[in-house]
C-alpha cells in the first residue's frame, strides 16, 4: 500500500508538472484561433468557451482560405523563418565543431597559461554565460559596424556561436571524460594520429552529447531576440524579432503574435520528438563517470 501511494504520488506530481509546462503552448496555440472578444474574456476551451477561428493563421496568409493567396506578410514571415534556419542551423554546426576540439583538447592534453590550468580554462569559459548581453550590446554594436556586419546572417551566426560555445564545451568535455584514454592510445598505437584518432575513434562515441549540444544550441540560438532585434535591419531580422513587433496603435495583435509563436515553435518540436534519445543519452553521460 505504502508503495502505491508513492507510485501514485509521483504519477500526480509528473502530471502536474506536464500540465504546468504544456499549458504554454496549449495557450499559445489555442490563441492563434481566437477573436479579440476571447482573447480579452480569457477564454481557454474551444467549442466549450468559444468558437475557434482562423484569425490569427489568416492575418499571416497562413489559413486555409488564404494559403493559395498572394500575402506579403506570409512572404516576410517565410524570409524571417528562413533566416531563422540558417542563423541558428549555422551556428549551432560551428559552434559543435569548435567546442568539439576545443573540450576534447581540454579533456585529453595539459594547458597552462599564465596561472591558468586546464580547470581553471573550463571554468573561464563557462564564465562568459554570467555577462549579461546588454553589456556587450554596445562593444558589438561598434565592432559590426566597422566589419559591414550588421544586418547580415553572417554577423548573426558568429555572434551566436560565440554565446553558446561557452555551453558545447561544458557538455562535451564531460562527455568526452567518460570515454577512457586507452581508446585514443590503442587508436595512435595502430597507427592513427591525433586527428585520425579523434574523427575515427573518439567522435562516433561521442555522437549522442554531440547531438545534444547542437540541439541546446539550437534552441538557444532559435530563440535569441535581443541581439536579433539590435544587429539586424531588414535583411536579416530573424522569428523572434517579427513576433515582438506584432503591437500598433490599436495595442498587441495576440491572435497574430500567437500563430507566428506556434508556427516558431513546431520545427523545435519535431527536432525535439525526432532526436529525443540523442539527447537524454548525451545529457546524462556524464552522470556515469566513476
Amino acid at each position: 500500500m505504502r508503495r502505491l501511494l508513492g507510485r501514485t504520488g509521483i504519477y500526480v506530481a509528473l502530471t502536474f508538472w506536464a500540465f504546468v509546462s504544456l499549458f504554454p503552448v496549449y495557450w499559445t496555440i489555442t490563441t492563434s484561433m481566437k477573436v479579440a472578444k476571447d482573447v480579452q474574456l480569457g477564454r481557454l476551451i474551444p467549442w466549450v468557451d468559444y468558437q475557434p477561428n482562423w484569425l490569427g493563421w489568416r492575418s499571416l496568409g497562413l489559413s486555409p482560405d488564404t494559403i493559395f493567396n498572394v500575402s506579403t506578410v506570409r512572404e516576410e514571415f517565410l524570409d524571417r523563418f528562413l533566416n531563422s534556419i540558417i542563423t541558428a542551423v549555422g551556428a549551432s554546426t560551428l559552434a559543435v565543431l569548435i567546442g568539439a576540439l576545443a573540450a576534447y583538447g581540454l579533456s585529453r592534453f595539459q594547458y597552462r597559461f599564465l596561472w591558468m590550468k586546464n580547470q581553471d580554462l573550463s571554468f573561464f569559459f563557462l564564465s562568459q554565460l554570467i555577462l549579461p548581453p546588454v553589456v556587450l550590446a554596445l562593444p558589438f554594436l561598434v565592432l559590426y559596424r566597422e566589419l559591414a556586419l550588421l544586418d547580415s546572417t553572417v554577423g548573426l551566426i558568429l555572434l551566436y556561436t560565440l554565446t553558446v560555445l561557452p555551453i558545447v564545451i561544458w557538455i562535451m568535455k564531460d562527455q568526452f571524460d567518460t570515454i577512457p584514454i586507452e581508446l585514443d592510445e590503442a587508436a595512435q598505437v595502430d597507427g592513427l594520429g591525433p586527428w585520425g584518432t579523434f574523427f575515427r575513434i573518439i567522435v562516433p562515441m561521442a555522437l549522442p552529447g554531440m547531438v545534444a549540444a547542437f540541439i541546446l544550441s539550437l534552441i538557444l540560438c532559435w530563440n535569441e531576440y535581443f541581439f536579433a532585434a539590435l544587429l539586424t535591419g531588414a535583411d536579416a531580422k530573424t522569428l523572434p524579432v517579427m513576433v515582438a513587433s506584432q503591437t500598433g496603435s490599436q495595442g498587441i495583435n495576440w491572435w497574430s503574435m500567437a500563430a507566428l509563436s506556434a508556427a516558431a515553435i513546431a520545427p523545435l518540436v519535431i527536432v525535439g520528438v525526432l532526436l529525443e534519445r540523442f539527447i537524454i543519452k548525451g545529457l546524462t553521460a556524464g552522470s556515469v563517470k566513476g
